[in-house]
């Protein structure tokens, strides 16, 4: 055999014996989490119910943490949707829960062991709706020893674990929406809009002190994040019996996360630049209605930064100044191609810079 002739059977040998490339599993979809499971080990199931010798879903992630005890909306972002999850751990949240009178536990839930015991006293609606009252808005909380939270790399549940206490400074939370509820003598129903970073647990605390005893949940449910609802949820156990094929059509988009309203369309020679991290000139392509948006973002900015405000000038050259600072703030935006399809997102100022940022490789 000649050197030719063995070096194209090395070659065929080596094509069939190729590993096929699989797909990218890529989207979001919203799972009703069961009790009793962590929102780590959701993630992990549902990696593997988008698995198969064709199919790589290896890359998930949720966003943001349930107890074990709570159950309720999880969305799970697979493959390159992962790029965009912080959007939805940076909105606002809904629960219903139900808080327990009368005693106290480590955790602040049902899981936890008493610590204290108190009486209960009388409640009626008008009372539970001057109470609610008080705890709606901005306000600051306490996080709870039993969190995730770390402290010199260590997460704050395995200090309480160790009997340790370990000082929290206390976070900056807004209550959007609440009401309370009497469900009996001992137990109030607790619906509540709340910014992030919230712990219910340590709401219902609070609520139950104001109410002059003391409180823990026994039950929590997420019904929204941002504008995902529970309505429109799959549980766990649902999704296991489809086929492979079907648990994909519950799949959102890549893109789904991503609660930006303004977005740019790209020629196919800027979407191939914008792949290799190239920053484009795109003031041609800032339409009336892009500045506008681009604009309002800018001075919303501005008005909510401590230091631009500390630092304001009131003589013409500040003021020029400023006006030239704004002009180069650059604002998120979405990308899409000529087809319409989101390829990602970008940063671009009203100069008509455009900084890729997060894109997307399918």
């Amino acid at each position: 055999m000649t050197i030719a002739s063995t070096k194209a059977s090395t070659q065929a040998d080596n094509s069939a014996n190729k590993v096929p490339t699989k797909v990218k599993v890529s989207g979001v979809i919203l799972v009703d989490k069961p009790q009793g499971m962590t929102s780590q080990q959701v993630v992990s199931k549902v990696k593997y119910l988008f698995k198969s010798p064709n199919h790589d879903s290896k890359k998930a992630g949720h966003t943001g943490t349930l107890d074990p005890m709570a159950t309720g909306l999880l969305p799970i972002c697979l493959g390159e949707a992962t790029k965009f999850s912080h959007y939805q751990l940076d909105a606002d949240k809904s629960y219903q829960a139900t808080i327990l009178l009368g005693s106290q536990t480590d955790t602040g839930d049902a899981d936890g062991k008493i610590i204290a015991q108190t009486a209960i006293p009388s409640f009626d609606i008008v009372m539970l709706d001057t109470v609610a009252q008080q705890f709606l808005g901005a306000q600051q909380q306490i996080p709870p020893m039993y969190s995730a939270l770390k402290k010199d790399g260590k997460k704050l549940y395995e200090y309480a674990r160790a009997g340790i206490e370990i000082d929290r400074p206390s976070r900056d939370i807004v209550i959007k929406a609440i009401t309370l509820k009497a469900i009996d003598d001992e137990k109030v129903q607790l619906t509540v809009t709340c910014s992030k970073g919230t712990y219910v647990r340590v709401l219902a605390e609070d609520i139950a002190k104001v109410l002059g005893t003391l409180g823990h949940l026994t039950a929590l449910r997420r019904l929204q994040v941002g504008d995902f609802s529970i309505d429109d949820a799959i549980t766990l156990s649902d999704l296991e019996t489809l086929a492979l094929e079907s648990r994909q059509t519950h799949l959102l988009p890549v893109d789904a996360c991503v609660n930006l309203e303004a977005e740019l369309m790209l020629t196919t020679e800027q979407c191939a630049r914008v792949q290799m991290g190239q920053r484009l000139n795109v003031i041609d392509q800032l339409t009336a209605e892009l500045q506008r948006y681009i604009t309002t973002k800018i001075e919303y900015q501005l008005a909510t930064d401590e230091n631009a405000i500390n630092h304001q000038e009131t003589n013409d050259d500040n003021h020029i100044k400023e006006q030239q600072l704004a002009h180069e703030i650059a604002i998120d935006i979405r990308l899409i191609n000529e087809q319409k399809e989101f390829i990602g997102l970008g940063s671009v100022s009203l100069n008509g810079r455009l900084q890729p940022k997060k894109l997307i490789q399918l």
